[in-house]
C-alpha cells in the first residue's frame, strides 16, 4: 500500500468528487482514479459508492479513512523526525483552536513560531473544542487549542493551560443587574444567548443545569463571542461565559455577576494524540505556547471532573 494512494483516497473522501480530488493534488484525474481502483483491488472491497455528480464513502472506506488520516500523519512525524535530527524543521502542521481562550492568543503564537521555523507551513482553523478534540482523535490535526468540562475524551491527552470561572453577563438594565451574584437554580426562567452546542463554554453551561436539575432556554445560538455580547447589549437574553469574556472591550457597559452552585470551571487545555509522542514540529509550538506546562511523554493529563460520575 503507498502513502500516494492514501493521499489520493484521502483527498476524494473529503472532497467527494473525482475531479476536485485531482485538482487539489495537482495530478491528471486519470492518473488519481487509477490510484483508487488499485487500492480497491489491493483492499479487496469498494471504498467508494459512485454517483454522476459525487461520490460517497462505503463502510469500507470510512474504516480506512481514519486509518488512513492516522497512516499519514506518522509519515509525517517519520519525515520530521529525521529533519530534525539533522538541525531541521520542515514540513507541516495542522492545528485548531476555538476562538477566544483567554489564556491563548492564537495570533502572536503562530507569528512567532512562523519567524522561528519558516520551513513549517501552519495550517490554522477555528471551530468548537467537540470537533477538534475528535479531529485531534482522527489525527487530522496535530494539535488543538479547545476548553471542555470532565476528562479528556479516549484517544487523546489534555495538557491543563488555564482554569477560569463561568460569569453572568446581562444588559445594565435586565433585573439581575443589581445582583452581585446569582445561583444557577435563580436563572432557570431567562432566556439566554449562548454559543453552539460544540463550544466548551456551551458544555459547560449544559452540564451546570443538568447537575442543578434545571432547565433553561437557549433563544439565541452563536459561533463567535462579539455576536454573543451584541446580543446580551440588545437586552435579547443573558448570557453565561467565561471570565475572559466579561474583560474584552465589547463587553463593556454591561452587567458582570459571579455564579453560584455546580458549574464547573471552563478549563483551556491542549489536546493531543493520546499514546503517541508529539511531532518536532508540535513540540516547538508547545514550547512557545506554553514555556511552563511539560508536555513529554510523562506530562499529567487533565484530571476528571469531581462533579462527573
Amino acid at each position: 500500500m503507498e502513502l500516494r494512494h492514501l493521499e489520493y483516497f484521502v483527498a476524494v473522501a473529503e472532497e467527494r468528487h473525482f475531479t476536485r480530488a485531482a485538482q487539489r493534488m495537482r495530478v491528471a484525474q486519470s492518473g488519481l482514479s487509477a490510484s483508487i481502483r488499485a487500492l480497491e483491488r489491493e483492499l479487496d472491497a469498494d471504498l467508494f459508492t459512485r454517483h454522476t455528480r459525487r461520490v460517497e464513502l462505503t463502510d469500507a472506506g470510512r474504516a480506512l479513512l481514519t486509518e488512513a488520516h492516522r497512516t499519514l500523519a506518522s509519515a509525517a512525524a517519520a519525515r520530521d523526525a529525521v529533519a530534525a535530527v539533522r538541525g531541521l524543521l520542515r514540513g507541516s502542521l495542522a492545528i485548531g483552536a476555538e476562538q477566544c481562550l483567554g489564556a491563548i492568543d492564537m495570533a502572536p503564537l503562530v507569528a512567532a513560531f512562523r519567524r522561528a521555523h519558516p520551513g513549517v507551513e501552519v495550517r490554522l482553523g477555528y471551530a468548537g473544542s467537540g470537533h477538534l478534540v475528535e479531529q485531534v482523535r482522527l489525527g487530522v490535526l496535530q494539535a488543538g487549542f479547545v476548553a471542555l468540562p470532565g476528562p479528556a475524551p479516549d484517544g487523546v491527552r489534555l495538557l491543563p493551560v488555564a482554569s477560569e470561572k463561568m460569569m453572568l453577563l446581562c444588559h445594565p438594565a435586565h433585573a439581575l443587574a443589581d445582583s452581585g451574584s446569582v445561583a444557577v437554580e435563580d436563572l432557570a426562567t431567562e432566556e439566554f444567548i449562548d454559543f453552539s452546542g460544540d463550544w466548551g463554554a456551551r458544555r459547560v453551561n449544559d452540564l451546570a443545569f443538568a447537575r442543578a436539575g434545571a432547565d433553561r432556554r437557549v433563544a439565541v445560538e452563536v459561533n463567535d463571542v462579539h455576536t454573543l455580547l451584541d446580543f446580551v447589549h440588545q437586552d435579547l437574553g443573558v448570557a453565561l461565559v467565561p471570565a475572559p469574556v466579561t474583560r474584552k472591550p465589547q463587553a463593556k457597559g454591561l452587567h458582570a455577576a459571579t455564579v453560584t452552585g455546580p458549574v464547573p470551571d471552563w478549563r483551556v487545555a491542549v489536546a493531543l494524540p493520546a499514546g503517541t509522542p508529539a511531532g518536532p514540529a508540535t513540540e516547538a509550538l508547545l514550547r512557545l505556547a506554553l514555556p511552563a506546562v511539560p508536555h513529554g511523554p510523562g506530562a499529567k493529563t487533565l484530571r476528571s471532573d469531581p462533579h462527573r460520575r
